[in-house]
């Protein structure tokens, strides 16, 4: 048998193609630079924005969004600048930062933001102090609004120097809420609460965006808003419309027979005793102008004779009760209501409920009267009461139960709104009236204040002077949260942090070294 031979033959080593290595190594480069180049486009111009904070801290109200959407800012054709001079060691530095920059982007570039930190860019602080003319103020974000070249500070006849109205300082005193704390019992210590950031930036923009307040007057000498719960309810009013940029003045309607064309509306809060004719004449003069407005809280029970009389006329007629109700035999006399969708201004707290502390009488709404109709009046229920509540006409007798012929059964309502003219026409929409009549007049005591009071009321006031993009759920203070922590308990979080943990990595690295010498 014979054996085969059988002969390998090597085959020749092919050639290393560098170039063509190369050309593909430089291609993979260049892919890879378009898709990092390309993905950062599509980051930076079509990505998704979300507050996790607990309470969407850093996200604005609707009433903000709605007001940087508005004509106000939209159509502007000079941004409005705004200079945040803080330092980024302060507490409100963050918060301060992120806020505005929401700003500028719900603004869509009406909003222009500058970050400077007066630590590491002392120049330009220099620069912009001496351009408004700052030299006390440490902290603060200002916002010019100017439409013009007109100079940033003003002087008068007395060489007085002021900041040009469309100039704006939102201090950042002003962003918090502080409040004097003990510690250890000993010494006391000025520490932040709470912030009110948003409520102070959309106020102080609002007034550089309009130049000067508006003016609300109260009717001082009918109004019994002081006398009855005191100074600190007048100050509350106050503090409202201030962060509506609406400034309350005193009108005594006695001493004048007209009242002035530079108000934006009248306020009569609480009234006790009833206007003369003389009065009730120059209401009635007040009312017939073109954008009139007339806010009234009455204070439950019975309305003056004349007054009630005026309001009647307008559609909505306050009775002589008590709103009260009762539940498992126990007397209800905190009024409850559901806000209506009948106007636009409460479009945000429609369908949710709220309560009047104090005394609220039942209002009767006549809408779609037409009568009312044909001398161009509108009333609408703002307010509807709870079920379960009646509007009780012999209150304080200890017997309150509802009678069919005595009482007034619902429905009915707490609140109501009134507009004077066609304001579905836009030729005539800006020269319509309106009047808000509100059944309480409590709900301004501080120790009573419920959120979606004030914002109601808020609304209220911007819808009656024309500033509708305003209305709405407002800003929220925003609290600081603390953990009741022992200090036992604070002692055994610090051992876990520098004992245990470190001496976990160390146990575990040391396993994993002994396993990879074996």
């Amino acid at each position: 048998m014979s054996e085969s031979t059988f002969e390998t033959q090597e085959k020749p080593t092919r050639p290393l193609n560098r170039i063509g290595i190369g050309v593909i190594s430089v291609l993979q480069l260049v892919l890879l630079a378009v898709i990092v180049i390309t993905a950062n486009y599509l980051a930076a111009h079509h990505f998704l924005r979300a507050d996790l904070s607990r309470d969407s801290d850093y996200s604005l109200s609707p009433s903000t969004k709605r007001y940087l959407a508005d004509k106000a800012i939209a159509s502007r054709e000079r941004p409005v600048k705004w200079i945040m001079e803080l330092k980024r060691t302060s507490p409100l530095f963050e918060r301060v930062r992120a806020i505005a920059e929401e700003y500028e982007r719900e603004s869509k570039g009406k909003i222009q933001l500058e970050v400077v930190d007066p630590m590491r860019s002392k120049d330009r602080c220099e620069e912009i102090n001496a351009a408004y003319g700052l030299s006390l103020v440490r902290e603060f974000l200002v916002m010019d609004a100017r439409s013009d070249d007109s100079p940033a500070i003003t002087e008068d006849a007395n060489k007085v120097k002021a900041l040009n109205p469309h100039v704006k300082l939102a201090l950042a005193e002003d962003m918090a809420v502080f409040s004097v704390e003990e510690v250890k019992g000993k010494a006391r210590e000025r520490k932040a609460t709470a912030f009110q950031i948003e409520d102070v930036l959309t106020a102080r923009l609002v007034e550089a965006i309009e130049g000067k307040p508006r003016r609300m007057a109260l009717l001082a000498d009918k109004s019994r808003i002081e006398g009855q719960t005191g100074e600190a309810t007048r100050k509350s009013l106050e503090e409202l419309l201030r962060f509506q940029n609406v400034e309350l003045v005193d009108l005594r309607l006695s001493e004048t027979t007209e009242i002035p064309a530079d108000l934006s509306g009248v306020i009569l809060a609480a009234p006790k005793y009833d206007l003369s004719d003389e009065e009730i004449a120059s209401l009635e003069q007040y009312w017939t102008r073109p954008r009139s407005a007339f806010l009234v809280m009455l204070d439950g029970g019975d309305t003056p004779p004349k007054l009630k009389a005026f309001l009647r006329s307008k559609g909505v007629t306050p009775h002589k009760d008590r709103v009260i109700s009762r539940v498992k035999n126990q007397l209800v006399t905190n009024a409850r209501g559901t806000f209506t969708k009948k106007v636009d201004f409460t479009r945000d707290l429609a369908g949710q409920s709220t309560e009047f502390p104090g005394a609220s009488c039942s209002l009767e709404v006549r809408e779609g009267d037409e009568s009312l109709h044909a001398r161009r009046i509108y009333p609408v229920p703002l307010i509807d009461a709870a079920a379960g509540f009646w509007g009780e006409t012999k209150f304080g007798n200890g017997r309150e139960e509802f009678s069919e012929i005595d009482d007034f059964k619902p429905p009915f309502q707490l609140a109501a709104g009134v507009t004077r003219g066609d304001a579905f026409d836009d030729r005539f929409a800006n020269e319509t009236s309106h009047m808000v009549v509100i059944s309480n007049s409590g709900f301004l005591m501080p120790e009573s204040r419920l959120a979606e009071n004030i914002d109601f009321l808020a609304s209220c006031v911007n819808w009656l002077i024309g500033r509708e993009s305003l209305a709405g759920i407002g800003p929220r203070p925003i609290g600081i949260y603390r953990l009741p922590i022992l200090d036992a308990q604070v002692s055994f979080i610090n051992k876990v942090n520098l004992f245990f943990l470190p001496g976990g990595l160390l146990l575990i690295g040391a396993f994993i070294w002994s396993s990879r010498r074996v």
